[in-house]
């Protein structure tokens, strides 16, 4: 029985960056989210499931405007949503039956069920919106993979499987700049009008916001051969979005705003280039928003010094953290940058933590399964 329903209303390889030039995809998007059709789209499925990964936003120096997705071979790390078709809920209504979360049992109980207040309802109603759909109720389980307030694009994870998942069962007529949307229209609601996290998750791979007005994103493409790994460790601690962007300066110094934006230029030049090392080394290099935020994240710094002494590439915090993220090429030295950056938690922050080596996640929200109609 669902809880609550609500009217969705009105690259290629290369070897190197001098043999051959990358291909961005740029993407400029009104913000305003139409219906692609005047049609009601008939149902493709029955039900869909989508899975979306965990997002680094921010990348250190790239506030705001830089992010890319992350996941492991199990698909374990990142929220999967599926779309059913629900004849007992009104024409064109959002319900969340089920909410699960196999790996954090008490996490479930946190999230509301109410469609308007959930991220996967808000984007489901704006992708329904964005569909024109008029005649079918949808309802939707969401199977939680991710913390809350971990700074690994929880909330947009759950936005980006359930546009995808709505999309998908009317056929999957959505550009990829509408679901953008439709995931942005739940981040507005959570978190604020930011896009380094629901754009990765969407699109996949390194992302850039080039602007907010107009909106325009950016795909960066790096070489397929770069082997890049990021260790995520998520210590046992909640930095809720709101609070970490409450503490962040009013004002910056102009010698700080020109290093900050020759390392955001020099890590994305690392991504389109492949090199791994400078991408690390300007992930390193925030002298803005981490040293506000590091203090607030017990053992952060010492978490960044071990794992830069364990021979990371480079350590900062994802997004609003309190995860730290550390770059290594390769998965060789995984286990033992964890085991370093876990050991200083727990020594310095007395906090205890958890790690997962992931890889860069070039495809974004995809569809897992579907149901055919009966």
């Amino acid at each position: 029985m669902a809880a609550a329903a609500a009217p969705a209303t009105g690259p290629s390889s290369f070897p190197s960056a001098r043999a051959h030039k990358p291909t961005l995809l740029s993407l400029r998007i009104s913000t305003k989210l139409r219906a692609t059709s005047s049609a009601d789209p008939p149902p493709a499925f029955r039900s869909a499931t989508a899975f979306a990964p965990a997002t680094v936003a921010n990348l250190g120096p790239g506030f705001d405007f830089l992010g890319c997705a992350v996941a492991d071979a199990s698909l374990s790390l990142g929220d999967t949503v599926t779309a059913t078709l629900d004849p007992s809920l009104p024409a064109g209504a959002v319900a969340i039956s089920a909410i699960t979360s196999p790996s954090r049992p008490r996490l479930a109980d946190r999230l509301s069920r109410d469609p308007l207040r959930n991220c996967a309802g808000i984007a489901a109603v704006a992708a329904l919106r964005a569909l024109g759909v008029r005649s079918h109720g949808v309802s939707l389980s969401l199977a939680k993979g991710l913390p809350l307030g971990s700074g690994l694009g929880s909330s947009a994870a759950s936005a980006a499987a359930a546009a995808k998942a709505v999309d998908a069962l009317f056929g999957s007529l959505l550009p990829r700049d509408a679901l953008v949307l439709a995931g942005l229209d739940s981040e507005k609601a959570v978190s604020g009008f930011h896009a380094d996290n629901i754009a990765p998750a969407i699109l996949g791979g390194f992302v850039m916001v080039r602007s907010y007005d107009p909106f325009c994103l950016v795909s960066l493409p790096c070489p397929p051969a770069l082997r890049l790994c990021f260790v995520l460790v998520t210590p046992d601690f909640e930095a809720p979005t709101s609070k970490m962007r409450a503490a962040l300066p009013k004002n910056i110094a102009m010698g700080h705003h020109v290093r900050n934006s020759s390392q955001a230029a020099a890590l994305v030049a690392g991504v389109l280039q492949g090199d791994a090392a400078l991408i690390g080394s300007a992930m390193s290099s925030d002298f803005i928003v981490e040293p506000t935020r590091a203090p607030l994240i017990p053992g952060m710094t010492a978490v960044k010094a071990a794992a830069l002494e364990a021979g990371a590439l480079g350590c900062t915090i994802s997004g609003a953290g309190p995860t730290a993220v550390a770059v290594i090429e390769g998965e060789e030295k995984g286990e033992e940058v964890a085991r370093r950056m876990i050991d200083a938690f727990l020594s310095v922050g007395k906090l205890k933590a958890t790690a997962t080596v992931a890889q860069l996640d070039r495809a974004g929200a995809r569809v897992i399964s579907t149901s055919n109609l009966e």
